[in-house]
């Protein structure tokens, strides 16, 4: 079971490939603040809507100061179409090792249907421009999380 962040850690670095197999790294965001939400699989009907949610509010994030970045274990070609069909804005990267899902807190135990089963955890670690963790919220739910995030932030 991987650790979960807290504020004032460092964000674990990371670079990924993206939706078009270009490498994204949290290093190049140095400066900025950065969203950085962990979802389970493109193409689902709940990260579907969170995916939706964050296109449709990202201007004003980015008018705040926010970059999105989206990571499941998917591989970049599934992001693609993901991005595609849902005509999506966000950044999306893939972890198909799930190292950084792990790295954050991301990835482990969690209750399905009331089974416990190993798998991702929807997360959102919210990033400072120094690059420490500002936020870590773990086990978020797929509606309405945008919309609080951007509340509790002041937005």
């Amino acid at each position: 079971m991987s650790e979960r962040l807290q504020p004032g850690d460092s964000a674990p670095a990371f670079t990924l490939p993206d939706a078009d197999g270009n490498e994204v790294s949290l290093a190049d965001h140095k400066g900025r603040k950065v969203i950085v939400y962990f979802y389970p699989a493109a193409l689902t009907p709940g990260c579907t809507k969170q995916a939706c949610d964050f296109t449709d509010n990202l201007a004003v994030l980015a008018q705040a100061g926010y970059e999105v970045i989206g990571v499941s274990p998917d591989k970049p070609e599934k992001l693609a179409k993901f991005r595609e069909q849902e005509h999506l804005k966000v950044t999306l990267v893939g972890d198909p090792e799930k190292k950084v899902l792990e790295a954050y807190g991301a990835y482990g135990e969690k209750k399905l249907y009331g089974k416990t089963v190993t798998g991702v955890i929807r997360s959102t670690v919210i990033v400072d421009e120094e690059g420490k963790v500002e936020r870590a919220l773990y086990n978020v739910k797929a509606t309405g999380h945008v919309a609080k995030i951007i509340k509790d932030l002041g937005i």
